[in-house]
């Protein structure tokens, strides 16, 4: 135990990374002091999405919880530059201010934006010189390849919008998609394995093309139609249960049968 480490009723984030900086000094955490930056980045990730849940869920506890975990991983990579001696907690909250500031200009300086798409101009602007970006393309490779894949491939898109590259109206964006999904097809007719990647990938592409020209969201579209998938099979599967069916070895056109029972009972 650290002897003179101070218990309080409440704590705040001094508090925090002051809490951290003992887990991984000598006489710490075994486990803390182990942990480097790609050790811990799963963990971070993990994190993150269970912030997203909790909006989701619209529980404010659980919110409160999860921002703390995320903010936890935050000060744990700053403590690991920290004992490296490249940067702390303070040059993260300097640095993120310091850009709030500059990409506000609206707000802290002269400059005007009356509506949120002119806020979202000026960012866009300010963000390109400040990265030094030149081009769309470099502004399109600045988009991390880490994201999900669906939200990249929107993100990139609509940088390529920016630049004019885009089509006139959904018809088109439409149209790609069955023009795609004949060339899917093809390559799989083809058999071969590299081509049918590369034209599923152009499928998926032009998919998340019509999500932006219909305003809907591809990543929240795809986890809808997936609750929505496991809601019709959980009842198919109680059905077939109820029924002495073994799901395994029945014949596909019942099973079709009952998805569409679960499928009924829904709009019910």
């Amino acid at each position: 135990m650290v002897k003179d480490f101070e218990f309080k009723k409440n704590y705040d984030v001094h508090d925090l990374v002051k809490i951290v900086g003992i887990l991984r000094a000598p006489g710490g955490c075994p486990w803390d002091r182990e942990q480097s930056h790609k050790t811990i980045r799963r963990d971070f990730l993990e994190e993150t999405y269970e912030v997203i849940e909790a909006i989701n869920k619209e529980d404010t506890e659980l919110l409160k919880e999860e921002l703390g975990d995320v903010l936890l991983q935050v000060v744990f990579h700053a403590q690991i530059e920290t004992e490296n001696g490249v940067f702390d907690f303070n040059d993260v909250a300097d640095g993120i201010c310091k850009k709030m500031i500059e990409r506000h200009p609206h707000v802290f300086a002269d400059a005007s934006a009356e509506t949120s798409e002119q806020v979202l101009e000026n960012w866009d602007t300010i963000k390109k010189r400040t990265k030094k970006q030149k081009t769309q393309t470099e502004s399109m490779l600045s988009v991390p390849r880490e994201f999900p894949a669906l939200m990249r491939a929107d993100k990139v898109q609509k940088k390529a919008a920016k630049a004019g590259f885009d089509w006139d109206s959904a018809d088109g964006a439409f149209d790609k998609v069955t023009e795609e999904l004949g060339e899917l097809k093809e390559a799989y007719k083809n058999g071969s394995a590299a081509q049918v990647f590369e034209e599923l990938g152009d499928l998926l592409f032009s998919v998340v093309n019509v999500s932006r020209f219909v305003g809907a969201d591809s990543e929240e579209s795809l986890a809808a139609a997936t609750d929505k998938f496991i809601e019709r099979f959980s009842k198919v599967e109680k059905m077939a249960g109820d029924r002495g069916i073994d799901m395994k070895s029945a014949d596909l056109a019942e099973l079709d049968r009952l998805w569409d029972i679960a499928k009924a009972s829904k709009k019910e």
